[in-house]
């Protein structure tokens, strides 16, 4: 399909999916990178509380509330 075909489908709201290969697609800027971080015992413990009530892991709390935080500064 040529860049004007996919294009015109793309503009007219059509389902290009099937013309992707997205096996290799990667998201800028979202690249993972880990990292070891030492918590006290308290704060482990108090994310664990608010991890289980809002059922998600412990991660996601301490993801969630240092992008919240980090989004503040970029103000």
């Amino acid at each position: 399909m040529k860049a004007k075909e996919f294009d015109r489908k793309f503009d007219e709201g059509e389902d290009i999916s099937s013309y992707l290969d997205l096996s290799k697609a990667k998201r800028p800027g979202q690249e993972q990178k880990r990292i070891n971080i030492d918590f006290p015992v308290w704060m482990i413990q108090s994310l664990d509380k608010e991890a289980k009530r809002l059922g998600v892991p412990r991660q996601s709390i301490i993801k969630v509330w240092l992008a919240e935080r980090l989004e503040k500064m970029n103000l």
